[in-house]
């Protein structure tokens, strides 16, 4: 999906996705009442990730999200009952139940196993929320888009 032509520059392709799954995952950020939450993005026929966006548990981060996933052509939306999903993706796209957001909540798992920031008992965790955001991020970025940075 991503090419590394030299240290500047990278090539992105895009191809279409028609079915998505989107799903959202907290951790925290200094103290446990601080919550950051992960809103991700996979491709329903391979589970590889499309989008992520950090942020609160609020519409916005979810429409950041929504904006990146535009260039992929997506036709139907799997969810959770969450509101933000309810109120911003049209009902006829829109398909809510477990039964079809399995591999990300896979996703989430390995997420949480492999980065130790994510799990919910750990003496593991992030003082800042931009380191947060960083460490997960090179995660993601170095092993579902295979950018070495």
């Amino acid at each position: 999906m991503l090419e590394q032509l030299n240290s500047s520059y990278i090539v992105v392709d895009i191809h279409m996705v028609e079915d998505i799954e989107l799903d959202e995952m907290w951790s925290y950020v200094g103290k446990k009442e601080n919550r950051r939450w992960l809103w991700n993005a996979i491709d329903h026929d391979s589970g590889k990730i499309l989008a992520y966006a950090f942020g609160d548990r609020k519409d916005a981060v979810f429409l950041e999200l929504k904006d990146l996933l535009a260039p992929f052509g997506i036709t139907r939306f799997y969810t959770d009952g969450w509101g933000a999903y309810e109120r911003h993706l049209p009902p006829e796209q829109h398909v809510v139940g477990k039964t079809n957001t399995q591999k990300i909540e896979r996703k989430h798992l390995t997420l949480r196993t492999r980065i130790k920031r994510l799990v919910r008992k750990t003496i593991c965790f992030s003082k800042l929320e931009k380191m947060h955001d960083i460490a997960i991020g090179l995660f993601i970025n170095r092993y579902e888009f295979g950018v070495l940075v």
